[in-house]
């Protein structure tokens, strides 16, 4: 594995879970960690994709591989020191149900339950006709965070028709400097060899969640997360290598 083979070479290993980078979430973990909420009860996070360029090329359950896997690592970054412990997940191709029999799933549903007590909700879709939306929220017992806002700008248009605004098309846009900030903290991890962004157990974490909502969704019932970390399935024939 990764991980092992990483740390045998000595070889810093840091994952591109970039909105722990973004402004507004880093300061929510602040917040968090500070004290500021309480205790965590309810946590939130969502993606919705502008669309889909070519559904015949999406992997295989990568709503979960390659788009939840962001929120579930959110919502792990916004609960400092707790860790899921089991999984309820729903999915269907509601965008493109002409691709469902390859395998297509473009909607997706989980709730989650935490160690610490708190529940967490995280939904994905493939195609937001209003542009590229990220948004988290937590509520605790001492109040409440939110993040995200698919609006380019503050600027709205008022109008006879009505008021607008301009949103977000590309995920390189909404999070700029959030990629800029976890390219930063990457080349700071090569000079000292220490890293202080999310390492491969916090990628290992994302990816027990992940697997543990496809057997969710086939088996149509909640998985416990010790089921993944007692029998570790084969990734292949979830489409990842």
């Amino acid at each position: 594995m990764a991980i092992e083979a990483a740390r045998a070479a000595g070889v810093p290993l840091q994952v591109g879970f970039n909105r722990r980078y973004d402004k507004a979430w880093a300061e929510a973990r602040e917040t968090i960690v500070s004290g500021g909420l309480g205790t965590p009860q309810l946590l939130r996070s969502l993606t919705r994709d502008p669309g889909l360029a070519d559904p015949a090329r999406v992997p295989v359950w990568a709503i979960f591989f390659e788009t939840l896997i962001h929120d579930f690592d959110t919502l792990r970054f916004l609960n400092p020191g707790a860790e899921v412990t089991e999984v309820y997940a729903v999915a269907d191709a509601l965008v493109r149900p002409d691709f469902k029999e390859r395998g297509l799933r473009d909607t997706a549903l989980v709730s989650m339950k935490f160690d610490n007590g708190a529940m967490a909700t995280a939904e994905a879709n493939f195609h937001a006709v209003y542009g590229y939306d990220v948004r988290g929220e937590v509520f605790g017992s001492g109040g409440m965070v939110t993040m995200g806002d698919v609006r380019r700008s503050n600027m709205a248009r008022f109008a006879a028709d009505g008021v607008c605004s301009a949103t977000t098309r590309l995920n390189v846009d909404l999070f700029h400097d959030g990629y800029t900030a976890q390219l930063a903290s990457f080349m700071e991890a090569v000079k000292s060899g220490v890293v202080h962004g999310p390492g491969g157990e916090d990628a290992r974490a994302a990816l027990a969640i992940a697997l543990a909502c496809v057997h969710s969704v086939d088996e149509g019932r909640p998985v416990r997360l010790a089921e993944i970390f007692e029998s570790p399935p084969v990734l292949a024939p979830y489409g990842v290598a």
